[in-house]
């Protein structure tokens, strides 16, 4: 008997009304673990290794970071809001993406993940300080959670417009003339990994770090073999928190595939956009709003070819209310916008990715035929 059948009608659920049609079916996964070993309270930061830190910083800048530290080995970035750097540039041979950085909610946290895995806590020592534990994920992506890092004042904002909508009129006597400049980034949201051992490693991110899972995707006909991405958030308890600071895709690479930074509002992504694309930057997909997430979107590359976007609006959630689940699909990515394009997708045959899908299927992990087959209908729907 298929598992996709409609459920039955009942009392309901926190999901219903808010971010998703449907709730899970009976027995499908929970989206959470009963005991995790800590609860991390945000992503702090993430890291990449660049051949070139000086043009590095020039694309830094354009996209509207500010720079918060440089040594001769790195260089640290940050947004408007207060706290630590958010992205890390490590000089290295090539340009790739190293691994997450999470904040403790406490330094006994560190402790307590240090005896569960038997990794010791040490002191970071490099700029913005404090104590850490390195982990790696069961895809091989180092993982580091950290506590007592420096909090770093606020810097000026870009100010949101004031707008008139329909019998609201807040604004008279003056024009919209938003300058076309640097959307600057405010903070860190969130990074999307791709994996072939998408379930393993999303239950090591629920029972090691207590993140949850905000939404479960799924292919079309496939439901009954679980999920293949997932939208995960931190688990604040009544505080909401970004509705993803973690999202995982199944697929036959292993690898970074975008992270996003929060800017003011929609004339800041479009009017960032367009200072972008006048300096010869490549726009990878937008400008869009997400359905997931509701996010408003604009997604570029930078000049190694990594995608990174800028995102207003986003939804905040609670840690009352259940994983939606919905079918995986390229037209289900947005509410409006145009169509994802083949890059956003990485639906590009190159030689690369024609290489990392053979030795997936050759592989002890979750893509087979079946899966690979699901995966690119649902790029072409």
């Amino acid at each position: 008997m298929s598992n996709e059948r409609a459920r039955p009608p009942g009392p309901a659920t926190a999901h219903q009304d808010l971010h998703s049609e449907h709730g899970a079916l009976r027995g499908e996964h929970p989206g959470r673990a009963r005991q995790p070993v800590i609860k991390v309270a945000d992503l702090a930061w993430l890291e990449f290794e660049k051949p070139d830190l000086a043009r590095a910083e020039v694309f830094a800048r354009d996209f509207g970071f500010a720079v918060a530290a440089r040594t001769g080995q790195a260089l640290y970035l940050r947004g408007t809001l207060p706290g630590s750097a958010c992205v890390v540039l490590r000089h290295g041979r090539t340009s790739r993406f190293l691994g997450p950085a999470f904040r403790a909610a406490e330094r006994a946290d560190l402790d307590r993940l240090a005896r569960a895995t038997g990794r010791p806590v040490r002191d970071l020592g490099e700029f913005g300080g404090g104590r850490v534990v390195d982990l790696a994920d069961p895809s091989g992506f180092p993982v580091r959670v950290v506590h007592g890092t420096e909090q770093l004042p606020a810097l000026p904002e870009q100010p949101p417009l004031l707008l008139n909508v329909g019998g609201s009129r807040a604004r008279t006597n003056a024009t919209q003339r938003p300058p076309r400049e640097p959307a600057r980034i405010q903070r860190l949201g969130h990074v999307v990994l791709e994996t072939p051992r998408f379930t393993q490693a999303l239950d090591w991110y629920l029972e090691t770090l207590g993140l949850i899972v905000s939404d479960f995707l799924f292919l079309d006909g496939q439901r009954g073999r679980g999920p293949t991405m997932a939208f995960v958030r931190c688990d604040q308890g009544s505080t909401p928190v970004d509705h993803h600071t973690l999202a995982m895709t199944l697929g036959p690479r292993t690898g970074y595939v975008h992270s996003a930074y929060q800017v003011t509002d929609l004339d800041a992504i479009a009017a960032g956009g367009q200072y972008l694309a006048e300096r010869g930057y490549q726009r990878s997909w937008g400008i869009g709003r997400h359905i997931q997430g509701s996010q408003l979107f604009d997604y570029w590359r930078d000049p190694d070819r990594l995608m990174v976007e800028h995102f207003a609006d986003g939804d905040l959630f609670s840690c009352d209310l259940e994983p939606g689940w919905a079918p995986m699909s390229a037209s289900g990515l947005a509410q409006w916008g145009p169509p994802a394009t083949r890059d956003f997708l990485g639906a590009n045959p190159t030689p690369a990715l024609i290489r990392e899908v053979v030795r997936a299927l050759r592989a002890d992990n979750e893509i087979d035929p079946g899966r690979l087959l699901g995966l690119m209908k649902a790029m072409n729907r």
